[in-house]
């Protein structure tokens, strides 16, 4: 699948910086909650054809597609991409790469052990290295190496252009261990997540010196150490080609050559048939058309699908009545239509038949879709708006919306940290609760949003407000008129001027009953021609972009949408929230988590917030009405919503952000469903749709939204990559806020504190129960809101083994290859 919604980078970065490209659209069966212990979980198993080794013939070459070439071949620098990760992943070394169960495994082509071997006073690691191991100059591959790496992301010397330094910054000192194979790592604070050091590790020839690390690598690497080696990069031709390396010590690569392709994701299904690529991600709609060519070439029948497929014997009378009519003009244009129509029923049909010899494999992808809701300002910036449009949404629904049709499995994701079948998964959705329609409504309604806010002005309580200003002139104007009762000449004089004033108000009326009617009058010329532009074509429609209001439909109740308060204060903690929830929402989170440490701090956010005791109901299992909204609030609104809410004369509106692009109709198809969600609970919902290649940079990083989705990759060192995301924002000295990764704004300090524990603690069972409870606590501040698991489907040509959808397991580049000795003459190896 295109990365629509994923941060440009993230893939190496989230290693990095604690993950969608443009951006992403991103299942595990997942099992019920353990209250003490790891959920048992499964997940989705990869499928990639798996053959023995000797099944595999050897030679030939594989074209593998990729989004874009790579910016850079430095995996540690801010532009780097998930062509940058495949291309490095047959290059140089993993010391862990993740297993199919979402683990960290030593790599024994690198390593004979690597392990803690001191925890007191300081943490030492001792690697050892296989003595095989040599870069493609000869040199073995030691403690230089690493030495040179450590300086380069320590991130002490601002020379070196990198994106990250995660982990680097708390080592002390590298040394040569016993011999020239020992690797002998001093770290000066605990760090658990050690395994995610040095991989991929770069020779010191690049991480040396800033020259070649910061530009010497972006479009070369002369030395490398995997399976294959550089041969050459091409941007006319959109090649980076791989060959065997020959002083690859491991099990020998099978194929002599692979070349990762840039193909844009609208030309897959073409490059498929055109046999240019063998392996490539694809979407829904093109796997739908390599099963109808399956299909279609087993039972012998004529296509029922593609162009002309619709067309009635009606029609086609009418088309061939006209192309032999008496009516020369129509007759011709009718004629061009049915060649037209012809030569695309043959092309469709060659192009069929060309894709019958792919195989679409299936899996999750290690990466999740979230809703984002930029708690920064707004009604969002409300902890209470954030939770209601949460427990608005059904996330069963929105998982099949996008899983079921691929027949994978449709369950919601209950982790923002790990993935079903990970080591530590457990589902933390409990903190918040699950889809409440009455809940939601209670919710905004102790929030202030009402049916009738919108029409309401706002109330003027504070001290010098505009109320106070209009008393004190009131009471001048009753002295001034008292004043006046000796002044005959000047009321006479007051009269006219007061004449004079309702005369010019009486203009103005009218002008600016014009100009509102001449203003409906365009809106309306606008919803008309955006009703025309927009065809029964999905395609067309995905590449449509502007904006609708989900909510605001000329509906009574309907209020203008109002425009982001530019001066809006930076809120960062929960707005105020009513006593009882604050406390039963941190009671939640910390009987999910499990954690007796929780009730202290549920005890300090009471007297926080006024309240020296929960009251009785609030203590009992589930807490029924102050759960989630705060005993006392006023009844639900009705169930069906007539309009969006308002408060203060201002309408509940949210701006939704979507990606316009055709790779992206499923994650527009989810952004509709989840808009139609919130209209039933009174939140009215404006869909932007904007450019793939600006989604991201210009919106989500910068904040200009306050509805998104996009995707973040899973990670094996959740402590470690995960901070950047769920970080508390920080003001900066200009007053901008520091963020990191967390485009949501939202974030608190108890869970900064327990990232902070969790990468410290060295016992890993501690360390995953740590993580278990900054879940549940990202889960309660309601910033970002794990919707599923992404589906992965990958086309690949039914004679290669051990490739397709690897789900969370890194590719074996070097057990590649056809199990058909005669596919080395394949169609994509003479086609260039």
């Amino acid at each position: 699948m295109s990365h629509v919604g994923v941060p440009r980078g993230t893939v190496r970065k989230r290693r990095s910086l604690a993950l969608l490209t443009a951006a992403v659209l991103t299942i595990p069966a997942l099992a019920g909650c353990s209250s003490d212990s790891e959920e048992t979980s499964r997940g989705v198993p990869q499928d990639i054809a798996p053959a023995a080794r000797d099944r595999v013939a050897d030679g030939s070459t594989v074209n593998w597609a990729v989004d874009a070439m790579p910016t850079t071949l430095n995996a540690f620098q801010a532009d780097a991409d998930s062509a940058t990760t495949k291309i490095t992943g047959a290059l140089l070394p993993t010391l862990f790469p993740m297993d199919a169960a979402g683990q960290p495994k030593l790599n024994p082509d690198y390593l004979e052990s690597a392990k803690i071997i001191e925890r007191e006073p300081k943490q030492v690691v001792l690697y050892k290295l296989n003595q095989q191991a040599v870069w493609s100059d000869g040199r073995e591959i030691g403690a230089p190496d690493f030495v040179a790496q450590w300086r380069a992301l320590s991130g002490k010397d601002s020379a070196f252009w990198t994106a990250r330094n995660a982990g680097y910054e708390r080592i002390e000192k590298i040394e040569r261990g016993a011999d020239d194979l020992q690797v002998r790592v001093t770290f000066a604070k605990p760090y658990a997540d050690w395994r995610s050091l040095f991989s991929p590790l770069y020779p010191k020839e690049i991480t040396g010196s800033p020259d070649t690390f910061n530009d010497g690598a972006r479009t070369a690497l002369k030395n490398t150490a995997g399976p294959f080696q550089l041969k050459s990069v091409s941007k006319a031709k959109g090649t980076v080609t791989l060959t065997r390396n020959p002083r690859w010590w491991g099990d020998k690569a099978k194929l002599d050559t692979l070349v990762f392709r840039a193909v844009a994701p609208k030309d897959r299904t073409k490059a498929l048939a055109d046999g240019t690529v063998h392996i490539t991600d694809v979407d829904a709609t093109t796997a739908d058309r390599i099963a109808l060519a399956l299909r279609d070439g087993s039972n012998g029948q004529p296509l029922t699908h593609g162009p002309g497929a619709d067309l009635t014997p009606a029609a086609a009378l009418r088309s061939w009545a006209l192309a032999h009519g008496s009516d020369e003009e129509q007759a011709e244009i009718a004629q061009a239509a049915r060649e037209k129509n012809r030569k695309a029923v043959v092309a469709y049909g060659a192009e069929q038949k060309a894709l019958r010899k792919y195989a679409v494999r299936k899996s999750l992808e290690p990466a999740y879709t979230q809703l984002a809701l930029n708690g920064e300002s707004g009604p969002l910036a409300d902890d209470r708006v954030r939770r209601a449009v949460a427990r608005a949404l059904d996330r069963q629904e929105l998982a099949e919306t996008v899983l079921k049709p691929l027949g994978l499995p449709a369950k919601p994701l209950g982790s923002h940290l790990a993935l079903a079948g990970q080591p530590g998964y457990k589902d933390g959705s409990g903190a918040l609760g699950d889809q409440n329609t009455k809940e939601a409504q209670a919710l905004l309604a102790d929030a202030g949003w009402t049916q009738g806010g919108a029409a309401e002005k706002p109330k003027d309580t504070k001290a010098g407000s505009e109320a106070e200003k209009k008393a004190d002139k009131d009471e001048a104007d009753k002295k001034k008129d008292a004043e006046s009762t000796e002044k005959a000449g000047a009321d006479e004089k007051k009269t006219d001027k007061d004449a004079k004033d309702e005369e010019r108000a009486e203009k103005e009326e009218k002008k600016a009953d014009k100009t509102d009617k001449d203003e409906d009058k365009t809106d309306k010329d606008e919803d008309e021609a955006d009703r025309a532009a927009v065809g029964s074509d999905d395609s067309t429609a995905s590449r449509a972009e502007g904006l609708y209001i989900v909510g605001q439909d000329d509906k009574p109740g309907a209020g203008p949408v109002q425009a982001p308060d530019a001066a809006a204060t930076h809120v960062l903690a929960p707005a105020r929230a009513a006593a009882a929830q604050s406390l039963a929402l941190l009671r939640q989170a910390s009987a999910v988590s499990a954690v007796s440490e929780d009730s202290t701090t549920a005890e300090a956010a009471s007297k926080a917030t006024g309240q020296d005791k929960a009251t009785a109901q609030d203590k009992q299992p589930g807490g029924a009405a102050g759960a989630y909204a705060p005993l006392g609030t006023a009844a639900p609104a009705p169930a069906s919503v007539k309009g969006p809410l308002g408060k203060d004369g201002k309408t509940l509106t949210l701006r939704f952000v979507l990606p316009s692009g055709p790779g992206s109709q499923s994650l527009r198809g989810v952004g509709e469903r989840i808009a139609a969600m919130l209209e039933k609970i009174g939140i009215g919902t404006e869909i932007t749709k904007v450019p793939d290649e600006s989604y991201f940079k210009d919106h989500i990083a910068s904040g200009d939204y306050d509805l998104a989705l996009y995707s973040w990759p899973a990670t094996a060192y959740p402590a470690t990559d995960g901070r950047p995301i769920y970080a508390k924002p920080e003001p900066a000295t200009d007053g901008s806020l520091l963020v990191e990764q967390n485009y949501t704004r939202v974030g608190t300090d108890h869970i900064d504190q327990l990232f902070d524990r969790a990468v410290a603690e060295l016992d890993e069972k501690a360390s995953r129960e740590l993580m278990k409870q900054a879940d549940a606590r990202i889960w309660a501040a309601a910033g970002s809101i794990p919707l599923f698991q992404r589906p992965q489907l990958v086309a690949v040509d039914k004679k290669l083994a051990n490739v397709g959808a690897f789900g969370f397991a890194a590719p074996r580049y070097q057990d590649i290859g056809f199990t058909d000795r005669q596919a080395a003459g394949s169609p994509a190896d003479r086609k260039k």
